[in-house]
């Protein structure tokens, strides 16, 4: 079967690290695999797909996410493969135009419990026209599709859910970095800089713990970046704040770490959740859409926005190692429902009810 993927980049991302660990192993399955890039932009991810799979053709478009001219390169390409898998708003939108001239089986994967589109009540019409036009829909988790539907409603798209994975045993089984930790209790998040993760909330937290015990660690990149940079300042933070920048050996940071903490505003399903509760430390995330779902009973949840209870949760775990040890424990046992051998298995399966009619 020849499977077409499309998506904006290979930037730093939860659908961009699905897509590079999907392409491999369906080629491994006997697949014939191709991605579009709108953005062809060099990046880790990129380097990492070219490595794993090398047979992958690539097509990258140029730099913008929002040009039109697309549609007719589209076309053209899709008219090559049997199945096309869009992610993320414009190569949705894109690829369900083009499929108007070239009737293919095409689905889509849907990434977020919410998006900015949204809060534009007008624009449902387009949105209920869009998924129409794809065989399949796809939420990464249960939250994503129950809003999904809500937002949708009273449509009767197909929609159905498959939870994102990660390779479990290669985050667990990680060896630490080699970064010295200071002998400081080191809390790290995983997200890029932009307004859906909110940095803010972390580092307003650890300002409020002992300077001397406590470090925050930082890894990403993205809009916000300078932003971030002046708060920490603000909050007289600089020597206890690292920013780690974008990094290609994100398991083994997270293993030198101490507490994995998301603090974002919603989610999807978030790959960095399950990459933080894999490598055996305790989990800490923000109580909203997508990171719920997966760190209830499991990790630990606080009130969104709330500095004080994260700060509180942060403090109880380095002081206590019994329930340290208790939450790390229950979060890798829910980490392991999610290996990425699952998500393939659901794909897999979809893409051969779509290609069987």
């Amino acid at each position: 079967m020849k499977i077409l993927h499309v998506i904006t980049s290979l930037e730093t991302g939860g659908a961009e690290t699905l897509v590079v660990s999907l392409l491999p192993r369906l080629h491994a399955l006997g697949h014939e695999v191709g991605l579009v890039l709108f953005n062809g932009k060099q990046t880790m991810l990129m380097d990492r797909l070219e490595t794993l799979c090398p047979s992958c053709h690539i097509y990258k478009f140029g730099q913008s996410y929002y040009n039109l001219l697309y549609i007719f390169k589209l076309i053209r390409i899709m008219r090559r493969y049997d199945i096309v898998h869009a992610h993320n708003s414009s190569p949705q939108l894109y690829s369900a135009i083009a499929n108007v001239f070239c009737k293919k089986k095409i689905l889509t994967t849907e990434h977020n419990t919410f998006n900015r589109r949204r809060k534009w009540k007008w624009y449902v019409v387009f949105d209920r026209w869009m998924y129409h036009r794809y065989n399949d829909v796809i939420c990464i988790s249960n939250q994503a599709e129950e809003n999904l539907r809500n937002y949708l409603y009273p449509d009767s798209i197909h929609i159905e859910t498959i939870f994102n994975g990660i390779d479990i045993a290669n985050y667990h089984d990680s060896k630490p970095a080699t970064m010295s930790s200071n002998g400081k209790f080191i809390v790290i998040m995983v997200a890029a800089f932009r307004k859906q993760k909110d940095q803010d909330t972390l580092i307003k937290a650890i300002a409020k713990l002992p300077q001397e015990k406590f470090e925050l660690w930082l890894v990403g990149d993205g809009e916000r970046r300078e932003e971030l940079k002046k708060l920490v300042v603000e909050q007289n933070m600089e020597d206890n704040v690292k920013f780690l920048g974008v990094r290609s050996d994100v398991a083994n940071v997270l293993k030198t770490s101490d507490v994995v903490v998301m603090s974002s505003h919603w989610e999807g399903l978030s790959l960095s959740n399950l990459e933080g509760m894999s490598v055996g430390k305790p989990f800490v995330a923000s109580n909203v859409d997508g990171l719920r779902e997966i760190t209830k009973d499991a990790g630990i949840l606080f009130k969104h926005e709330d500095a004080d209870e994260l700060a509180s949760i942060i403090l109880r775990l380095s002081n206590d190692k019994e329930y340290y040890d208790f939450i790390a424990a229950r979060c890798y046992e829910r980490a392991k429902q999610y290996d990425i051998s699952k998500t393939i298995e659901g794909y897999n399966r979809v893409y051969q009810s779509l290609a069987n009619g």
